[in-house]
Formats: C-alpha cells, structure tokens, sequence
C-alpha cells in the first residue's frame, strides 16, 4: 500500500501499476490478483490512509494524556489531507466523486475524532462546548484556501491555535 500511496502521489492515476508491483517486492500476478484494475487499488490506498488515521485513535488515547492524544491526532490529519490532496486528483480522474466511495472510512475518521475531544472534555482539558468537527473543518479549511504547496506548516502551527482555544476559560 505504501508503494502504491507513494507512487500515486507522486505520478497521478497514470502511475505504472508494473512499477508498483516490482518496488514493492511482488510479482504483477500478484498486484492484480488482489487488485484487478487501478480502481481497486486506487480505492484500496485511500481507504488505508483513512482507515490509519482512525485507527491511530485507539493507538493515542491509550499511550497519551487526552490533550496530547488529541493533538497528537489533529498533527496527524494534516498529513492526511497533505496525502488526499495529492490522492484525490487521480480519484478524481477515475472515479468521479470519490467521497461517496469512502463514507464509511470518513465516519471512522470522525468517530475518532470524537472520541479524543470527549475524553479531553471529561479530563477538564478542553471546553465543554468544543465540537469537534470544527477543527476539521478548520484544518480542511486551511488546506483548500492555501495558495502554496507549503500550506502544511501553517496548519500545523493552526493546530497548536486550536488546541490553546479550544481551553476551557478559567
């Protein structure tokens, strides 16, 4: 999957499947044994980066305090929408609207998000009224207005903004 991901990132829908096959150790039957048509694959790549993000969740509740889990968190969105915005021309191209393909890997995404800010919430860390699909809406925000492709250290600065406002006020 890493492979693929890099690969389409760096060369669009058009990426050499043969290619792919070969850096990734397997044979071309093999790539296509599991991924009949650059579609699947396409699919399978994005879904696996979603399908980390919320997984990730679980990962950082467990090992972090619940604002250090959150924000750990929200740092690791912005590389995803980094890896979606160079994805998902190439989605685009084959798919059409590719958000209705994955609903239900952007339902885990926010489930987990969710997550995080309740159990920040219940620490005291963070107000209660914070919704926390405000601060994807913040993050997504800074990525589709960003004018430059070195948007990410903005948004990651951002989210250090978010986390300081999203403090309860004392």
């Amino acid at each position: 999957m890493e492979v693929a991901r890099e690969a389409f990132t760096r060369s669009g829908a058009n990426a050499s499947l043969d290619d792919i096959a070969k850096k990734a150790r397997v044979g071309p039957g093999t790539l296509y044994r599991h991924f009949p048509t650059r579609e699947e694959l396409l699919q399978a790549v994005y879904r696996s980066e979603l399908e980390k993000l919320a997984a990730a969740e679980r990962k950082f509740a467990q090992t972090m305090k619940p604002i250090e889990a959150l924000r750990a968190w929200l740092l690791l969105f912005v590389d995803a929408i980094a890896a979606k915005e160079l994805i998902a021309p190439a989605l685009n191209t084959l798919l059409g609207d590719h958000k209705k393909v994955f609903e239900s890997s952007y339902a885990q995404m926010q489930e987990a998000l969710r997550s995080l800010v309740k159990r920040a919430i219940e620490s005291g860390e963070i107000r209660s009224d914070l919704d926390p699909l405000d601060l994807l809406r913040a993050l997504v925000g800074v990525a589709h207005v960003a004018t430059s492709s070195d948007w990410q250290p903005s948004a990651r600065r951002l989210v250090e903004i978010l986390i300081s406002g999203s403090r309860p006020i004392r």
